[in-house]
This record gives C-alpha cells, structure tokens and sequence, in this order.
C-alpha cells in the first residue's frame, strides 16, 4: 500500500494543473464568499440570514474544482493510457483505488481548511458592518461557537467527500469528460429539478440529492427547519461517495485497463 500511495502521490503532484486547482479551491471560496458578506444585509432584527452559510457561500463553487481535480487523476490516466502501467506495477486494483484517494484527501482537505478559515475570518470582518451583530440577534461569527465550528468543519468534510464521490465516478467511466459532466450534473441538475417540483417533492429531493443534503452541515440558525438535519444531510452525501467508489471499485476489477 505504501509503494502505491507513494507512486500515487508522485502522479498527482506532477499532474498538470494540480497546484493551480488547489490554488483555486481556496482563492474561489474566499473570494465568493466575500462578495456574498458585501451583498447581504441585515438592517433589522427580521433578516433571518445564517452569517454563517453567508460567509461559506464559495464552496459552491469550490466543489466544481475539487471535482475537476478528483476526475482528472483519474480520467488522463485513462486518456494517456498511462492506466495500464500503474495496473501492472499494482495488480491489486482497490488497493491503486484506495491510494489515489488517500493522496487526494490530504491536499483537498488541507486547502479546504485554508479557504473555510479564509471565509470565515472574511466574514467576521465584513457581516457586522451589513447589520449582523447582537443588537440585531446575531452573535461573531467564531469557532469558539459550537454551529459556526460545525459548519466549518463540515465544510471541509463535504469537500473531502465531494472528492471521494469524483473519484468514483471517474473510475467507472473511465474518461475525463464524461465524469466531469456526470460529478456537475449530479451536484447542480438535482437542486434545480427539486426547485421546480412541488414542495412536497421538493424536500424529498432536497434530502436525498448530495449537494442540498451535504451543504445542510452549513447551517448555523434555524436548523430545525431545514430539510434534513446537518450530520444526517453529510451522511447522505458520505452514502453517495461510499456508493461511487464501490461501483468504481468493482468496475476497476471487473474490466480490462
């Protein structure tokens, strides 16, 4: 395991665009989730915003690179052909499975924590100046806080399994493009299909699909009306990457390089 975790990490360094889409996890979190601070407001006590969803606003967007990254490990294997000395150098196929995702946990996370800490101090800063202080119920956003700490590690967690379920589904298809397309359909058409749906379907929807489930773990005020509570919703999506890298699994096995 440590030989191929070790060749795994070599690829994934030396792989194009690695730093730079790392680089981009956290410069699009930050920076999303500043303009999201700049643009809320809250001059009464009725806003009923959660600071700290505001604040973490860009991994909306980060998902999609964390996404780009995971697929591409996978997929330009795949595309050089390259796949087929990494199976021969290490016949056993979960075990080149499970090191690529070991090596793509440890950067993803590390970067994660870099951006939500970012976000967060970014909104510390901004909120209270657009009306998000005590006066109107709204206490610092801190990680001394129980729901924002929450929120933030949960943050960096739902990047870690968004790159888990990538991983999977570019190991059952095999091919860059199509598991980019899947990975962002799957993560955006949900949400929009569940917000033209009737409000019961809705909700339904909402607690099964990765993303709306996953980013409940963001939530640091009226939680008790979201659809689907917040470890529950990243148990969700860990049932979906769990799901992905089985399939991929058996699929790495099951066919020819």
């Amino acid at each position: 395991m440590m030989d191929a975790l070790q060749a795994e990490w070599i690829k994934l360094r030396t792989l194009p665009g690695t730093a730079w889409l790392l680089v981009a996890v956290i410069a699009a979190t930050v920076a999303l989730g500043i303009g999201a601070d700049a643009a809320a407001s809250c001059p009464s006590g009725a806003c009923h915003l959660d600071p700290g969803k505001t604040a973490l606003t860009g991994i909306y967007l980060s998902q999609a690179v964390v996404a780009v990254l995971a697929v591409l490990t996978v997929g330009s294997e795949y595309n050089s052909g390259m796949i087929r000395v990494t199976l021969t150098a290490t016949p056993r196929r979960t075990t080149v499975l499970a090191a690529k995702a070991v090596a793509l946990i440890l950067p993803v996370a590390a970067a994660g924590m870099v951006a939500v800490i970012g976000s967060m101090l970014a909104g510390g800063l901004i909120l209270p100046g657009h009306g998000f202080t005590a006066a109107h119920g709204y206490l610092p956003l801190s990680l001394r806080d129980g729901p924002v700490l929450r929120a933030a590690a949960g943050s960096v967690l739902y990047l870690v399994l968004i790159t888990l379920l990538s991983l999977g589904i570019a190991t059952a298809v095999r091919d860059s493009a199509a598991g980019i397309g899947g990975v962002l359909g799957l993560l955006y058409l949900i949400p929009i299909i569940a917000g033209a749906a009737s409000p019961v379907w809705q909700r339904h929807l909402q607690q099964i699909a990765p993303m709306t489930a996953g980013l409940a773990i963001q939530a640091t005020t009226d939680v008790r009306n979201l659809p689907i509570a917040p470890w529950a919703g990243l148990g969700v999506l860990a049932a979906w990457a769990g799901a992905a890298l089985v399939a991929g699994a058996l699929l790495l096995r099951l066919r020819d390089a």
